[in-house]
């Protein structure tokens, strides 16, 4: 199938080790708690990198390098965002949220905390979130598999319908088998990885291109062929595109793979260190990424007979990077970099809708007795089941990664983000305010663009707004929870700051 060149034979062993480590992580998966959240025993540096991973899916190493690329350091205010997003997430959800999960039933999914949080009697609340959690994440799943596939369909020239199948099979093995404790660990060799690569890779092209003021000159040379500033971080833009470009940043609140990695912590203790972790490696990550695209242009527009096939698709900058610069050896760890992040975003996606089903749908409407193995089981069936579905999705060739993953995370940031600040803060916020707040903020994603096509703005920006002035407005205009639910979320509250004090 493949030659055994040194870039295939680093692949190999990269899939073979995390493979192995899900069936390690195996024997240490006894009940659905161990499979969907590592038993609630992950320590700091595991919660840190790991949180770090899942979050940065192969749009770190391709699409937003390909942005930058395509457009210059304009493009960079994701970044920017992101970061702001990243660490007021961690500042003011993280801990609280692995206390309010752990009074609340001790829920184990996102959906199975609303349900306990707003005492929600009919269930109605945990079957919409987690079917949310579907839709949205068949769509984020499907941006890990076609990132993967053009990864398999550069480097070895394969189709790109047979790479999808490539790109995935290794992910969907180790969830598989070790669930949510392989992938943490993983996660962490594979943010190590990923940190090594974005740091690298920029540097090698100053080198090449025989230091920054060169390739500054470079630049100023490429812009003015493309008749742009791509050096500006405000160029060709306007005040309402930077505002959409920085609201990525609302996404984090929201995103279901993200927050059960605070729900997994060992204890809110264990937070604060796990978040300086987590920044530090993130900054730099999204630096090296943002530094990949921009000196990518300047090594690329002075070597034009090797541009034709980044020209074509921006989002290829890296890979093509990767295989220039580097001996074939170091190239093979560098683009195993993209496995780990596809990889590490795509297993906990995953895990996430294979619990929505076993824990929210199975557990909580079908079968409430089942037995813990029975839902592994059927946890790893539907990870098979969801991975297909991914694969599906992905069919498209024209398929761009930041663009899927753009609309998933809006998503996710609208219909979550605004129910779980205020779950965590407000005491008066009800089951029919987080109703409210959770369908308008996904309704508004799916059909903002139908409705007012053209408008310029990203749609994390008009449905965050709206969910959180729903949640608001239906929660004060409907009956106060009951005392009982405002007795758990006082003493949630007290317990934390007792944690954190």
């Amino acid at each position: 199938m493949f030659g055994f060149d040194p870039t295939t034979i680093t692949f190999l062993i990269y899939i073979v080790g995390m493979i192995s480590i899900g069936f390690i992580a195996y024997r240490f998966t006894n009940n659905l708690s161990d499979y969907i959240l590592g038993g609630r025993r992950l320590g700091s540096f595991v919660t840190g990198l790991s949180a770090g991973a899942s979050d940065m899916s192969g749009w770190l190493l391709m699409g937003l390098p390909g942005a930058i690329y395509a457009a210059g350091l304009v493009e960079g205010w994701i970044a920017i965002g992101l970061t702001i997003g990243a660490y007021l997430n961690w500042l003011f959800v993280a801990g609280r949220l692995r206390m309010h999960t752990e009074f609340n039933a001790n829920s184990l999914t996102l959906p199975e905390y609303f349900h306990h949080r707003f005492g929600d009697k009919t269930k109605l609340l945990k079957i919409i979130s987690a079917a949310i959690i579907l839709f949205f994440f068949a769509i984020y799943c499907a941006s890990g598999v076609v990132a993967g596939a053009r990864l398999f369909e550069n480097l070895f020239g394969v189709p790109y319908e047979t790479a999808l199948w490539y790109g995935a099979l290794a992910t969907i093995i180790y969830t598989f088998i070790g669930g949510f404790l392989a992938v943490s660990w993983t996660d962490t060799i594979q943010a190590t990885l990923m940190l090594f690569a974005l740091f690298l890779t920029p540097v090698f092209i100053l080198i090449q291109l025989g230091g920054f003021e060169e390739t500054h000159t470079v630049l100023m040379q490429a812009g003015e062929a493309a008749n742009k500033d791509f050096t500006d971080l405000f160029t060709g833009t306007t005040f309402v595109g930077l505002l959409s470009l920085s609201a990525w940043g609302l996404g984090y609140f929201g995103q279901p793979h993200i927050l059960a990695r605070f729900m997994a912590a060992d204890s809110p203790r264990s937070i604060p260190n796990a978040r300086r972790i987590s920044m530090t490696w993130m900054i730099i990550c999204l630096f090296g990424s943002v530094g990949i695209g921009f000196f990518g242009q300047a090594y690329f527009f002075a070597n034009l007979g090797q541009a034709e096939l980044v020209n074509q698709n921006h989002e290829q900058v890296f890979i093509e990077l990767a295989k220039l610069l580097f001996n074939p050896w170091v190239a093979g760890v560098l683009l195993s970099a993209i496995l780990a992040a596809v990889m590490s975003t795509l297993s906990c996606q995953l895990l996430i809708c294979s619990s929505a089903i076993t824990e929210d749908f199975y557990k909580g409407m079908l079968k409430p007795n089942a037995t813990e193995k029975e839902l592994v089981w059927l946890g790893r069936i539907m990870v098979l089941a969801i991975a297909v579905l991914a694969i599906v999705l992905a069919q498209d060739p024209d398929s761009k990664v930041l663009g899927l993953v753009s609309y998933a995370w809006a998503g996710f940031g609208c219909a979550f983000g605004p129910v779980v600040i205020l779950s965590l803060f407000w005491k008066r916020m009800n089951a029919a305010g987080a109703m409210a707040g959770m369908l308008t903020g996904a309704l508004v994603v799916v059909f903002w663009n139908t409705l007012v096509p053209d408008s310029g703005i990203y749609e994390m920006i008009p449905g965050f707004i709206l969910a959180t002035l729903a949640i608001f407005i239906v929660s004060l205009v409907t009956p106060a929870p009951r005392e009982e639910i405002v007795t758990t979320f006082e003493k949630a509250q007290k317990a934390y700051e007792r944690e954190m004090n």
